[in-house]
């Protein structure tokens, strides 16, 4: 350690000059808001600290505040903000003009010392002339001989006058402030106000007046600076943007530090805002190195990471392009190009274009594999000899980033140039910096990719692949994941098509972002659509799902509304569990939000009512369910929500319900997953003839139900086959009576030359067909005989019964073609 902080052995013996010199040159400038914080940096240079502090008497004297500091973050080595001036600190004592050197574990010294060396740390404490300030300085090894003469120089130099610090912050220095947090009231000279575009004359010395020329994205960082509740004792440095008359916002650089007031006196923000081009090059600006950070820390996607590098670095460098490429075996997957115009980009990236972005053969570019291969940055200037694909992306000058991920290169970032560029030291150290937190970026982008990749697979498996086609209507539904995370949404939508033309609609979310949420969602919705093929109404399907909900002992609820449509008679039954009612747009435009009263949702109590509602539908009228993310957002509540929806669906043309639904989608703001399902109801064309007939368990029950049978086929013109209806009716009819008891219900409908024969019974048992018939047996022939006739036969769950039905196709009356 010593070694390699102390530039070696050999430079011991003019460290001490070249340390004098070093100061000397900082010292001469008087006016600059960086000269305390560069003295002691020399502290770091030259006599091995980690880190280095002053600290400074407050406006009576007590206690001693720390002014400034360099190095690491001086909480690590133990160092605090302020001491007592009586107390027994080496800070203290250095005040009192007495030196401190301190090692570690060290019985002498106060429990502050020992907090700050009891971690391996060497401490040196010096008093600093003229004000009664110390300097502090830590290290990792003991302080020698040199070492202390240089910390002697810096000690010297912090001698000189600082950056005004006094309660009422008089003195000033060009471009330093002084705020009092309690009042709000401001101290700058002329030179910030300049900065800020303000006449002297006009400024009324409250910061609100400065805070209100800032852009206004700005605004929270800058108000977390200036509010003392978010503030510690301690230094402070930001960017941000002033609005200037004409032109681009002006970048200006804020260093703080919140100090101490003195004995009953709040405390106090001083510090400097100064022009930031003129402190130091845009791109050897630690903030740009942040602030790529902090976007990457929020980037979740790989195309996230590419955007925000782009950001970072083309417009400090003034680059002509950049691209960023995940490496995926021999091939640059390239997730974002700056400009995104094919033409700005060589011939043959242009020939690789496959989609959006093309794909870099790595293989057909050796210069770049070898960099790669070699994990460090290149950097070639104009005229270097470069295969064509590699020359044409920067012939001014070619960066190449490869981006470090472990053990492993994850990706690489390139950027050219057009006229020729001079690579200088500080652009070097900006791309290393910014290449090193892309590539754990990217790593951490790709596996978020994946694992949201297989996520959108799994919740693609619980949705219906595809919605049924419906007589006399359309429907489309739409579902989008939660914006935020990789978490499974509880949303979820079904289309189910049901006996005599009835059609239900069902939309429904459970309680949370889960795997238990979406398992349990592909659960509420196999049990819906089983309790709704039985042949239950719509109130008991959804309390039969209560009542299941409740017996799984989970912790989460649903939510769910159901509408069982009659697609013949345009009429429907709606039940509400907690959940949002319909939307109605009818076919003049209007849109009304149906008034469907609602039950508790779904897993709540267990004995609860599901009251049904009706709604009447003309032709042409649309039927809209969605979910809460649509219509609920931090800005506005769910009825306004709700209001909102209702209008963006009277101002769609609901002849095609595709772009219906995406551009409902696209216009609502959501952080929530989103299920939407839409049924535009036409009215069916052709309707079926239907009767049913109630069979009595009497002798004469068969030729009864024949008879029913006949009277109702003559009374449709049906003629042909009525001989072949006869004897199924007579063959179903006698399985009932004989196999079951309760009611035995026969139902008859016709659509257009399709007969169904139906016949239901309280037996939830399945006829089933004998393999083998011989002589002597006397049951099982009717089945067969059904089988033979009909076009096609099965059964039906029906209310905790069943329906066995048979149908065949009418042959045209005699003499008919």
């Amino acid at each position: 350690m010593a070694n390699v902080v102390s530039e070696g052995a050999a430079g011991r013996s003019t460290r001490t000059p070249r340390a004098e010199g070093a100061l000397r040159m900082i010292t001469a400038d008087q006016g600059s808001p960086e000269r305390v914080r560069r003295i002691l940096e020399q502290a770091l240079v030259f006599a091995g600290a980690v880190c280095a502090a002053v600290f400074r008497p407050g406006a009576d004297g007590e206690p001693l505040y720390l002014a400034e500091s360099a190095g690491v973050p001086r909480t690590l080595c133990g160092v605090g903000d302020s001491y007592p001036v009586a107390g027994g600190d080496p800070v203290a004592e250095a005040h009192r003009g007495r030196p401190v050197w301190l090692e570690p574990d060290d019985p002498a010294a106060p429990p502050s010392a020992r907090r700050a060396t009891g971690g391996g740390f060497f401490l040196a404490a010096l008093p600093v002339r003229g004000d009664g300030g110390c300097l502090i300085a830590v290290a990792e090894r003991a302080f020698d001989s040199e070492d202390r003469a240089c910390l002697g120089l810096v000690a010297d130099a912090l001698a000189l006058p600082a950056p005004p610090a006094s309660a009422d912050g008089a003195g000033l220095l060009p471009g330093g402030f002084s705020l009092a947090m309690d009042t709000g009231r401001v101290r700058v000279g002329e030179d910030i106000l300049e900065l800020f575009g303000l006449d002297p004359d006009e400024f009324d010395g409250r910061v609100e007046t400065l805070l209100g020329l800032t852009v206004p994205e700005d605004l929270p960082s800058l108000m977390s600076v200036v509010e003392a509740d978010h503030m510690t004792i301690g230094d402070r440095e930001l960017e941000f943007r002033v609005l200037q008359p004409d032109g681009p916002p002006k970048w200006l650089r804020l260093r703080g530090r919140l100090v101490h007031g003195g004995e009953g006196r709040p405390p106090r923000l001083v510090g400097f805002v100064a022009d930031a081009s003129t402190l130091r090059s845009e791109i050897t600006d630690v903030a740009r190195v942040q602030r790529l950070a902090a976007a990457l820390a929020t980037a979740v996607t790989v195309r996230d990471v590419g955007k925000a590098v782009v950001a970072a670095l083309r417009r400090p460098l003034r680059a002509d392009r950049i691209a960023l490429a995940e490496l995926e075996g021999e091939r640059l997957v390239v997730t974002v190009l700056d400009p995104p115009e094919p033409e700005a980009w060589p011939e043959l990236w242009r020939a690789e274009w496959r989609g959006e972005w093309p794909d870099a053969p790595v293989r057909t570019m050796p210069t770049l594999a070898a960099a790669l291969r070699e994990g460090r940055a290149r950097i070639w200037p104009a005229g270097s000899p470069l295969e064509t694909a590699l020359a044409e992306v920067g012939p001014g000058g070619l960066a190449m980033l490869p981006l470090p991920a472990g053990n492993r290169i994850a990706g690489a970032c390139l950027i050219g140039w057009d006229t020729p560029h001079d690579f200088g030291p500080d652009e070097r150290a900006l791309l290393t910096a910014a290449a090193g937190l892309a590539g754990q970026a990217l790593m951490r982008a790709r596996a978020f990719d994946a694992e949201h990749e297989l996520v959108g697979m799994l919740q693609r498996q619980l949705l219906p692949r595809r919605l049924p086609q419906l007589p006399g209507a359309v429907a489309v539904a739409r579902y989008l994941p939660s914006t935020a995370g990789l978490e499974l949404g509880g949303d979820w939508y079904d289309v189910i098509p049901l006996p005599d033309n009835h059609v239900a609609l069902v939309i429904g979310d459970v309680q949370g972002h889960s795997a238990g949420a979406a398992t349990l969602m592909g659960q509420m919705r196999t049990a819906l659509r089983a309790y709704a093929v039985e042949g239950h109404p719509p109130d008991v399907v959804v309390s039969h799902a209560n009542r299941l909900l409740m017996d799984m002992e989970t912790d989460l609820f649903a939510t769910c509304c159901y509408v069982d449509i009659d697609m013949e008679e345009g009429f429907a039954w709606c039940v509400r569990a907690g959940h949002l009612p319909p939307v109605l747009r009818y076919p003049d435009g209007r849109t009304e939000i149906a008034e469907a009263e609602g039950g508790p949702p779904l897993g709540v109590v267990r004995q609860s009512d599901f009251p049904m509602s009706p709604l009447r539908l003309q032709p042409g009228t649309l039927v809209a369910l969605t979910t809460d993310g649509l219509v609920e957002s931090p800005e506005s509540d769910i009825d306004e929500g709700m209001f909102r929806f209702a209008r963006q669906l009277a101002a769609t043309d609901p002849a095609d319900l595709g772009p219906v639904a995406d551009d409902l989608l696209g216009k609502a703001p959501r952080s929530d997953d989103v299920a939407l399902l839409l049924m535009r109801y036409d009215g069916m064309t052709s309707r079926p003839l239907r009767e049913s007939w109630t069979v009595w368990r009497v002798p004469q029950a068969v030729g009864h139900a024949r008879r029913f049978t006949r009277r109702t086929l003559r009374s449709w013109g049906v003629t042909a086959d009525i001989d072949a209806a006869l004897l199924i009716v007579s063959e179903l009819v006698t399985n009932a009576l004989v196999h079951t008891d309760g009611q035995v219900r026969l139902d008859i409908t016709l659509v257009n030359d399709r007969l169904r024969l139906a016949v239901a019974d309280a037996s939830p048992r399945t006829p089933a067909k004998p393999t083998s018939i011989g002589w002597e047996a006397t049951g099982g022939r009717g089945i067969l005989l059904v089988e033979a006739v009909s076009a096609g036969w099965g059964t039906l769950p029906v209310s905790g019964g069943k329906q066995v039905w048979a149908e065949f196709v009418l042959r045209p009356p005699h003499g008919d073609t």
